[in-house]
This record gives C-alpha cells, sequence and structure tokens, in this order.
C-alpha cells in the first residue's frame, strides 16, 4: 500500500513520537509499502530523504528546536494525485494533522491518528488559564479523534481516557516497538566510562528523553541527591536535550554535584550511539508524570535495565512492578528508596534484569508494526473504491 504521514516533527528533531514515526516506517517499507512523510522543515538542515516532503516552518517561540510547520504546501493536489495514497496516517490533531485530515476528506482516503501525546498535559505551554486550556486541549483532541476512522494508542490507559471523553471510532492499543536487530551482537558496556569522567566503581543510573517540564527532572535530580547520600558510588547520566537544560544543570550544581562526574547531561545522541549508552547504564529512571507510552522504558529493557519510574499514564503498561522494575508515587524518598532498593539487592536485579529483556521480546517493532498493517488493510478492504479523478482548479494553487 501507499501510505502517507503527516506529523508536525520529525528528524532532526528527537523526540518520541519521531522515533515511532521512523521504527514503524523502517518495518513497514520491510513488509512492501511505500511510505510518504510530510513534515516540517528545520533550519540548517538539508539532508536528503527520499519521499519525504518538507513544509516551510518558523522556530517555536516556547521550544528553539521545535518548528511549525505552515500549511501551505503548492500543488498538493497534483502531488497527491500522483501518488495515489491508500491511507493517510496522521500524527497530531494540530497543524499537519489538519492537512492530512482534510486530504482525506477531499479524496475519500481512509485516515489513522496516532494518539501520541496527552494533550491536555502540555497547556502550561500556552498562556491561557491552565484549567479552561486543558478543557479546550481535550475536547479537540475528541472531536479531531472522531473525524478519523481509527484510532491507534500505545497503551490501554490512554484508550480508556479517551473512552471515557467520548471517543466513538475504533480504537486500537499498539505501541511502538523495539527494533530488536539493534540490541543484539557484542555490547559495548564501557562506552559512558570511555566518554565521560565516570569512576570505574560508580553505578550508573540513567535518563533518556527530553529536558522540559513534563519529564519532571528536577524531581528526579533531587530524588538522585537523597540516593547519593547512602550510595556515594553512583552516577545520573541525562542523555536528553531541551529547553531546560540550563536550568537543570544550575540545579545540579547548587545541589554540589559534578557535572563531569557525577550529573552528566550528554545531549541527544543518534540511535547506534544510544544503545551503547544503555548497555553502559545499571539502572534506568524515569520520572516523567504525563506518558502515552514512554519508549525509552522499553528500549531500556531491550538493553537489560531493570527500571524505577513513578507510576503514570503509560508508563504503568510498559513496566510491571515487582517483576521488571519497580513503579512507585511521586515522592522523592520513596523513589530514592525504590533505587537503593534494586542496586542494593544483586538477586533482585538480575531477576529484573532478566524480566526486562523478556518483555521487551513481547514488544518488537516487527510485532507492533504487524499490527498496524492490519489495521490498515482493514480499512483498505472496508472502504476501497475508485479514487476521485477530477479537474480541480484549487489544485493549481496546491489548496
Amino acid at each position: 500500500m501507499r501510505i502517507g504521514v503527516f506529523t508536525d516533527s520529525y528528524k532532526p528533531y528527537t523526540s518520541g513520537v519521531v522515533t515511532s514515526i521512523c521504527t514503524f516506517k523502517d518495518e513497514l517499507i520491510k513488509m512492501g509499502h511505500e511510505i510518504y512523510i510530510f513534515a516540517p522543515s528545520y533550519p540548517n538542515y538539508n539532508e536528503y530523504e527520499e519521499n519525504v516532503y518538507r513544509y516551510y516552518s518558523l522556530p517555536s517561540p516556547t521550544n528553539k528546536d521545535y518548528t511549525l510547520a505552515i500549511p501551505v504546501y503548492p500543488g498538493m493536489n497534483k502531488l497527491l494525485k500522483k501518488l495515489n495514497l491508500d491511507i493517510i496516517h496522521v500524527h497530531s490533531p494540530v497543524m499537519l494533522g489538519r492537512v492530512g485530515l482534510h486530504y482525506a476528506k477531499k479524496y475519500e482516503i481512509p485516515i489513522v491518528f496516532t494518539y501520541h501525546t496527552l494533550y491536555d498535559q502540555y497547556v502550561h505551554y500556552v498562556p491561557v488559564p491552565q484549567e479552561l486550556a486543558k478543557e479546550v486541549a481535550m475536547k479537540y483532541s475528541t472531536s479531531f479523534c472522531n473525524q478519523c476512522d481509527h484510532v491507534i494508542v500505545p497503551s490501554s490507559e490512554v484508550e480508556e481516557i479517551l473512552l471515557k471523553n467520548h471517543v466513538k471510532k475504533p480504537i486500537s492499543v499498539i505501541p511502538t516497538g523495539v527494533p530488536l536487530h539493534k540490541f543484539t551482537g557484542k555490547p559495548n558496556e564501557n562506552w559512558l566510562r570511555s566518554h565521560y569522567s565516570i569512576p570505574e566503581e560508580n553505578k550508573i543510573l540513567l535518563f533518556v528523553g527530553r529536558l522540559t517540564k513534563e519529564k519532571n527532572l528536577e524531581f528526579l535530580i533531587k530524588a538522585f541527591a537523597k540516593v547519593k547520600q547512602r550510595m556515594p558510588n553512583t552516577t545520573l547520566v541525562l542523555t536528553a536535550q531541551g529547553p531546560l537544560e540550563h536550568d537543570l544543570k544550575k540545579l545540579a550544581k547548587s545541589l554540589g554535584f559534578s557535572l563531569e562526574k557525577e550529573v552528566i547531561f550528554t545531549g541527544a545522541l543518534p540511535f547506534d550511539t544510544l544503545v551503547k549508552v544503555y548497555y553502559s547504564a545499571d539502572l534506568f529512571v524515569f520520572s516523567s508524570v504525563t506518558e502515552t507510552q514512554g519508549l525509552v522504558l522499553i528500549e531500556a529493557m531491550a538493553a537489560g535495565l531493570p527500571v524505577v519510574a513513578v507510576s503514570a499514564y503509560g508508563v504503568q503498561d510498559m513496566v510491571d512492578s515487582g517483576i521488571n522494575g519497580i513503579l512507585t508515587e511521586c515522592d522523592q524518598d520513596e523513589f530514592s528508596e525504590a533505587i537503593i532498593k534494586v542496586l542494593s539487592n544483586p538477586e533482585m536485579y538480575l531477576e529484573y534484569q532478566k524480566n526486562a529483556i523478556t518483555k521487551a521480546n513481547s514488544l518488537s517493532s516487527t510485532n507492533m508494526a504487524r499490527k498496524l498493517n492490519q489495521v490498515y488493510e482493514n480499512l483498505y478492504n472496508m472502504s476501497y473504491r475508485p479514487r476521485r479523478r477530477i479537474f480541480d482548479f484549487g489544485s493549481w494553487f496546491g489548496s
């Protein structure tokens, strides 16, 4: 099938949404599908990628790494007729997501929407009263879901939220899988120590994600301070970038930490390097309170890392507390105690490590792509009809 993917974020931007799109894209291409990406452009990024169409974009005022696409693409009608898409898959309810919805309706193409984000949890980026913004965000995203033919969610918890908010369209729970082939071979377990001044005897706690408010990283650094008091031979590594980097480094230094040995910020890293980072760590720590899946949790498990995480939406589906890690309340004492418990109990650690690998194997990217492919096939077979081929003056202007 020919699948058009409309997204408000794509490479070189790093996020769970981008990772999800790239992972599914790779697997679907292996299955014989043709994937066409419609995404924003980014300043100073000119790397060519086949079948990727970039919209002119402007930098986001709240995040310098993120861009906002201007939803105008001259000649879009002509391009879509040439591509003759069988499915449109959108990954956002705004901007390019709405563009995808527009063309899906116009050309009677089945449309799938992946609900990646709990949008009402991100309204702190909008300068309006928060409760009002949350209500509007939820109603808007619900309305968008009900205009699509099928909704994909990464966890059963998100499915429950959508059902409670009266989403009527079919919903499938399909997490983003892990490309297990990238976690095979002889792992490099010393990558972090060979690139940073981490003492050989230190246990390494790892966080991977974005340095943003919703990731709750002030909580994580303060909880680590409590761990450090009882287990001095520990290092916290944050493999991430984002708008709070300066503030978080300032916090770490104010707590007396060395940014060279104790709390290390690596910045964003390519995935192949990230795999080496996972294998270099001893424990994965995750403090986010707003996730739809937390893909990095499964990536960490694929490298054999037990997890200590705050029990939040999305995380609960990924981490089986007492089996491959520990889930806690958003309480620094409880969180730090869980970290110490796992690291100081070798028998528990090995059991969690074994179970973490088993969990990751059950969520391989190949298996998840097969589930998505079944959704595509069902929609295509139910809605197949000759595509409209009418002369359209609007195509002259890309409308």
